[in-house]
C-alpha cells in the first residue's frame, strides 16, 4: 500500500492519484447523465433550465469541497507532524459541521429559489423547470456536501480506492435512476432531480458509516470538542476551493445572459453540453489535484523539501501531458460529443461543435493554474489559492466574456474562456517563483 510518508516518482504518483482522478470523472460523467437524459427526452426547454439553475445549486453544495480540500490539508500537515489523535478530531469536527452547513444551505435555497431563479432571468415553464429541479437537489444537500466533503479526505485517509468505489456505487445509482425515473418513466426534471438526490445520498452515508466504525485507514469519526481555530484554518485554507466552485457558477450565470441575449436558448443549450463535458476533461485536472495534495501537506509537515520540489516538478511534466492529450481529445471528438446531446436540432449542433473546437483550445492551460492553486491549498497557504483561482474563475473570466463579444460576438463568449486560462497561468507562475523560497521547493 503506497503511504503519504513515501517517496513519489511519476509512477508512484500516478499510481495513488489514479482512483481520485477516476473518482472525479466518474462524479462529472454520471452528472452529465442527468443532461442526456434531459435533452433527449424532456427536451430543449427542460434541459436549458437545468443548466440555467444548476449554477446556484453548484454554489450551495461547494461547501463540501471547501471543507474537504482545506481541511484535508490541515489533517494531512498534523499528520506529518506525528499527531495522529488531533488529526482524528480534526476529521471529525469537519463532517460533523458539514452536515450541519448542508442542512441549513439547504433549508435556505428550497425557500429563496423561485426568487432567484426569476432574479436571474427565467420566466414561464422554464422558471416552473428550475424550481422544480433545484428544490428536489436542495433536498438532498446534506448528503451532497459530505459526498464532496469525503471525496477529498479519502485520499487524506490513505483510501483513494475505497473513495473511488463510493464514487461509483453513488454513480451508478444516479445513471440507473435516469433511465428509470426520466428514460422508461418519463418523469422530466423531476425524475433526473430525484436520480441524483438519491445517488447523493449514497455517496454522503456510506463514508459516514465506514468512518463511524473500526477501520484500516488513518482516520476516524471520534468524540470531539468544538476547534473554533482549526474550523477556521480549514475553511480560510478551502476558501480557494470554495472561491473556485462559486467563482464558475457566478460566471456560468454571466455567460448564459450573455448567451440569452446573443443566441437564445440555443446558446444557453450548447454551453451547457461545453460546460457537461468540460466538467469530465477538467475533473481529470481536479483529481490529480486532490491525490496529491495530501502528499503535499504531508512532507511540507514533516519538513521534507527535497520531496516538495520533486513533487512539483514531476507533477508539472505529467499535467502537460494530460493537456495536450485533452486538447487534441477535445477537438477530435467535439463533434460526435455534441451529438449525443443536440444531435435532434441540426443548427444548435452546428454551432455547439463549433463552440467547442474554440473551447478546447483552454485543456492546454487550465490544469496548471488548477494545480496550482491546490498545492498552495496543501501548503496551507490559502491567500495565494484563494488569489489564484478568484483571479482564474471570476475576475479573468468576468473581464472576457464581457469585452471579447463586443468585438468578436458570439465567438468572442467561446474565447473567452481560453484567454482567461491563459492569464491563470502566467498568473500561477508568478506565485510559484515568489513563494519558492519561502516554502523550500526552489
Amino acid at each position: 500500500m503506497i503511504q503519504l510518508s513515501d517517496h513519489f516518482d511519476c509512477k508512484r504518483l500516478l499510481r495513488f492519484t489514479f482512483p481520485s482522478i477516476i473518482m472525479m470523472v466518474f462524479t462529472s460523467i454520471y452528472g452529465v447523465v442527468d443532461g442526456f437524459f434531459v435533452s433527449n427526452y424532456a427536451g430543449k426547454t427542460a434541459f436549458a433550465a437545468v443548466n440555467f439553475i444548476f449554477p446556484v445549486l453548484m454554489i450551495l453544495g461547494c461547501a463540501g469541497f471547501m471543507l474537504g480540500t482545506g481541511g484535508g490539508a490541515l489533517i494531512a500537515k498534523t499528520l506529518g507532524e506525528g499527531n495522529q489523535r488531533k488529526a482524528n478530531e480534526i476529521f471529525s469536527l469537519l463532517v460533523w459541521a458539514g452536515g450541519a452547513l448542508g442542512v441549513a444551505l439547504g433549508a435556505a435555497g428550497i425557500a429563496l429559489l423561485p426568487a432567484i431563479a426569476s432574479l436571474l432571468g427565467a420566466e414561464g415553464q422554464m422558471l416552473e423547470n428550475c424550481v422544480t429541479y433545484g428544490r428536489i437537489i436542495l433536498a438532498a444537500l446534506p448528503f451532497y456536501v459530505l459526498q464532496m466533503e469525503f471525496q477529498c479526505l479519502f485520499a487524506t485517509a490513505e483510501k483513494p480506492k475505497l473513495g473511488l468505489a463510493v464514487t461509483v456505487a453513488a454513480g451508478v445509482t444516479n445513471m440507473a435512476l435516469d433511465g428509470l425515473f426520466v428514460g422508461a418513466l418519463r418523469w422530466g426534471v423531476v425524475g433526473a432531480a430525484a436520480a441524483t438526490a438519491f445517488s447523493q445520498m449514497v455517496g454522503g452515508v456510506i463514508p459516514l458509516i465506514y468512518f463511524a466504525r473500526e477501520n484500516s485507514s488513518l482516520l476516524r469519526l471520534t468524540r470531539c470538542g468544538f476547534d473554533g481555530r482549526a474550523l477556521l484554518a480549514a475553511c480560510s485554507n478551502g476558501a480557494s476551493e470554495l472561491m473556485s466552485n462559486i467563482s464558475m457558477s457566478v460566471v456560468s450565470m454571466l455567460y448564459n445572459g450573455q448567451l440569452m441575449a446573443k443566441a437564445g436558448e440555443d446558446g444557453v443549450a450548447a454551453y451547457g453540453v461545453l460546460m457537461y463535458v468540460s466538467m469530465i476533461f477538467q475533473a481529470i485536472f481536479i483529481g490529480y489535484a486532490v491525490g496529491t495534495a495530501p502528499v503535499v501537506g504531508y512532507h511540507y509537515g514533516a519538513g521534507n523539501q527535497g520531496e516538495l520540489k520533486g513533487l512539483l516538478r514531476r507533477s508539472a511534466a505529467l499535467i502537460g501531458g494530460f493537456s495536450a492529450a485533452m486538447c487534441l481529445a477535445g477537438e477530435t471528438l467535439g463533434r460526435p460529443l455534441s451529438v449525443i446531446f443536440v444531435g435532434y436540432d441540426p443548427d444548435l449542433l452546428d454551432m455547439t461543435a463549433h463552440a467547442f473546437a474554440i473551447f478546447s483550445v483552454s485543456f492546454l492551460f487550465s490544469g496548471f493554474a488548477i494545480f496550482g492553486s491546490s498545492f498552495f491549498t496543501a501548503l496551507n497557504d490559502g491567500l495565494t489559492s484563494a488569489l489564484i483561482s478568484f483571479l482564474r474563475t471570476l475576475v479573468f473570466q468576468c473581464a472576457a466574456v464581457i469585452l471579447f463579444p463586443i468585438v468578436w460576438g458570439l465567438d468572442g463568449i467561446w474565447w473567452s474562456i481560453v484567454a482567461a486560462e491563459v492569464m491563470a497561468v502566467a498568473v500561477t507562475l508568478v506565485f510559484l517563483a515568489a513563494k519558492r523560497k519561502r516554502y523550500g521547493y526552489a
